[in-house]
């Protein structure tokens, strides 16, 4: 049924498409955007600001239009949509890409980051732009990193103070194996589930909790279900916007300039977005009836620490993480 929803929405997408191709100046060119988050979320508003500002530096010769909320599919979807040239740009969950491009699991390594301004900084770095064209075999060029915060765990029936409250639990990850590994150290159950699932997941009993930032915690409605939130910050795994190489291949070197000028300041303004949105989406939840419990995050780091030997004979990825750690 989903499959079948998704090419009625593409066909009659793309036929739109040719219309207003059609009847628009010749030398307006449209770029699509699909992705699944709510229109509330810092990251959407990100992509509206990216809009605005293309659409302004290119004299409305480059345009991009956004499907949110899943409109085109979830993230892997939508990674496949790019990949055969359907959709020009994405959004998903850096965890996502470790299907695709092995050295992104150094997201999902936990507490590999010291603080906000060490993960900016290789963001923003050499190290960054590197893993963001990496994906280029694929047909996946990355464009940003958006800021996606810290992963803490939420729960239905009880709050995690230390990595014991977590034995047994059946924990709703992403599919990454990273994900699946960090869980299992911990003691708790992994259970992958696609994003647009577990609401009812939840509601269900199918899984006992989840992780996940403060903005996607709370535009989600997952609040309404689980009331413990533990802050245990285990990982600081960011979104990436991405572009098809199709898509990059088709514009000139002018268009490509306006495209990273637009992303420029999207990725600015995203992180006060973001900044402002974590703080909101903590007082939302409270003011529902969340309990927020702030757990010593030692334990969790000592329990996880084995993760790094899943890399103990890849050299690639151990130069990886250590030039990330001596990153300043």
């Amino acid at each position: 049924m989903k499959k079948n929803t998704l090419f009625l929405t593409l066909f009659f997408l793309s036929f739109s498409l040719v219309f207003i191709g059609c009847k628009s100046d010749e030398t307006t060119k449209i770029l699509r955007l699909g992705h699944s988050l709510d229109t509330k979320h810092p990251v959407h508003q990100a992509m509206v600001i990216l809009g605005e500002k293309l659409s302004e530096v290119s004299k409305g010769k480059l345009k991009l239009n956004i499907y949110p909320s899943s409109q085109l599919g979830g993230e892997r979807e939508c990674l496949e949509l790019l990949q055969i040239g359907s959709l020009d740009i994405t959004k998903v969950s850096a965890a996502v890409l470790e299907n695709f491009i092995p050295e992104y699991k150094v997201f999902s390594i936990p507490y590999m980051f010291r603080d906000k301004a060490h993960t900016f900084s290789v963001f923003d770095s050499e190290i960054g732009e590197s893993l963001l064209l990496k994906g280029q075999q694929f047909r996946l060029r990355g464009l940003t990193f958006y800021d996606a915060g810290s992963r803490s765990f939420y729960m239905k029936e009880n709050p995690i103070n230390a990595p014991k409250d977590l034995v047994g639990k059946k924990i709703r990850v992403q599919k990454s194996n990273m994900a699946v590994a960090m869980v299992n150290d911990l003691g708790g159950s992994p259970t992958p589930i696609s994003w647009g699932e577990l609401y009812t997941a939840l509601q269900q009993g199918v899984v006992d909790g989840a992780e996940n930032n403060p903005p996607s915690f709370y535009t989600s409605k997952h609040y309404e279900v689980c009331k413990f939130y533990s802050l245990d910050e285990h990982t600081a795994v960011p979104d990436v916007l991405l572009i098809g190489t199709d898509t990059w291949n088709r514009l000139n070197e002018q268009e490509r300039n306006w495209l990273k000028e637009a992303v420029k300041v999207s990725t600015i303004e995203q992180r006060k977005l973001w900044g402002a949105s974590e703080i909101e989406s903590l007082e939302a939840v409270k003011k529902a009836g969340v309990q927020i419990i702030y757990p010593d995050k030692a334990p969790f780091e000592e329990q996880t620490k084995g993760i790094l030997d899943m890399f103990k004979d890849d050299q690639e990825m151990k130069a990886l993480i250590q030039s990330i750690k001596n990153k300043q």
